[in-house]
């Protein structure tokens, strides 16, 4: 006679399809309602605070990061020119006897022949035609103004309010402006020392760059430095890839955009396209607000029919920049949505200006490649498991 064991008594945490699962609410070893809503809290409550813990070491960060911006600043820019200069310094090293150091020191002389070459050319241009271009630029505003006020879009009244509140705060702050001088040379002053810091750090980043990554590797130790290494080696070709794919794009963009201002006749086609070219260093929003001075500028140039034709070309090349020169030349270096480079950028500029304006994009890139690696980490691919050849008899179907 065969006997029938009794079922094991369900226990607490059991696997799915145990007793547990099945019994209904109130059985012996289920946990009751409040139980379970006591640990919904305590899950809650946890994730809770590590919440709250990376929102203040953000903070901190963010504090740390305006504290010693004046080292983080130059150091930065020196990040990015030697990510662009370093291919060239490592191919001299290895195809020339000379030494790294004197490898890097002649790719700096070259690169900044090539710069100092382009601005002396587009100089005189540039300088003797800025004045004309912010002129234009408000008799433009102006001509919209009139506009606007023509098709009682907006009162005079309100036009009237709106320029008196300008003259007024003018008008107080006319106090300051005794000290705009020495404002001004602190300025300089400033930027002169974050120039030469640039310049000394980048020298230093070619020459001794290729001994970081070794020596940050063996500090944190054989299983960590594997993953720092590899994060690093990802970060530093998003990095170099950032500005040579952003140059190509600014570049294109000036071509274009200044070749359609010379078709339109707009005389300031040259000085426009150079700032076409150095506002396409900030992706989105530098490319948006020269537009706009370039549409103002045809307006008075030209007229209503000549800036429409030039705002048609500016749509058409972020068009063609948007859709396939940034999918095709940034997809790898960047892979950033482009409302995240849009609050990247809003957020860089509001807390550190032009610097953080240039600087937030490719900080935001270098932050989603550390993301992503941790989300692979977190979940590994599935393993591939070959198809089944259905002319194999052997081959049989898996069992449902």
């Amino acid at each position: 006679m065969t006997s029938h064991a009794a079922p094991s008594e369900p226990t607490p945490g059991s696997a799915p399809g145990s007793p547990v699962d099945a019994a209904a609410p109130g059985t012996p070893g289920m946990p009751g309602r409040e139980e379970r809503v006591g640990a919904g809290l305590r899950w809650l409550a946890g994730w809770s605070w590590r919440w709250v813990g990376v929102a203040v070491a953000a903070a901190i960060l963010g504090w740390l990061v305006g504290v010693l911006w004046v080292a983080l600043l130059p150091a930065f820019l020196a990040l990015i020119l030697a990510s662009v200069l370093q291919p060239v310094s490592n191919l001299v090293a290895r195809r020339t006897p000379i030494p790294r150091g004197l490898a890097a020191g002649l790719v700096m002389l070259g690169a900044f022949a090539v710069i100092g070459g382009g601005v002396i050319a587009i100089a005189p241009s540039v300088s003797g035609q800025s004045d004309q271009i912010a002129s234009d630029a408000t008799e433009g505003l102006d001509q919209l103004r009139d506009w606007a006020v023509e098709r009682n879009l907006v009162s005079q009244d309100q036009m009237d309010t709106a320029a008196s509140d300008v003259r007024d705060r003018i008008g107080d702050s006319a106090g300051s402006i005794a000290s705009g001088v020495l404002v001004g040379v602190n300025a300089i002053s400033s930027w002169l020392v974050t120039l030469a810091l640039t310049l000394v750090l980048t020298f230093l980043f070619l020459k001794d760059g290729h001994r970081f990554r070794p020596w940050a590797a063996g500090v944190t130790g054989p299983r960590a430095g594997r993953h720092l290494d590899q994060v690093l080696d990802q970060v530093w070709t998003t990095l170099g890839g950032f500005v040579r794919t952003q140059a190509i794009v600014s570049l294109v963009d000036a071509i274009l955009i200044g070749v359609a201002l010379a078709v339109v006749g707009v005389p300031l086609a040259v000085p426009l396209a150079v700032l076409t070219f150095i506002g396409g260093f900030v992706p989105i929003i530098g490319a948006f607000v020269v537009g706009a001075l370039a549409v103002l500028v045809a307006l008075v140039s030209v007229g209503v029919e000549g800036a429409a034709i030039v705002l048609i070309a500016i749509i058409l090349v972020q068009q063609l920049e948007g859709n396939v020169l940034q999918p095709w030349l940034q997809s790898r270096a960047m892979q950033l949505h482009p409302g995240v480079v849009i609050l990247a950028v809003t957020v860089g500029s509001t807390l550190f200006g032009i610097a953080g304006a240039f600087l937030s994009v490719p900080v935001a890139a270098m932050v989603a490649v550390a993301l992503r690696y941790l989300s692979a980490l977190a979940d590994p691919p599935a393993p591939i498991t070959p198809p089944a050849d259905p002319a194999d008899p052997e081959e049989k179907p898996a069992p449902a």
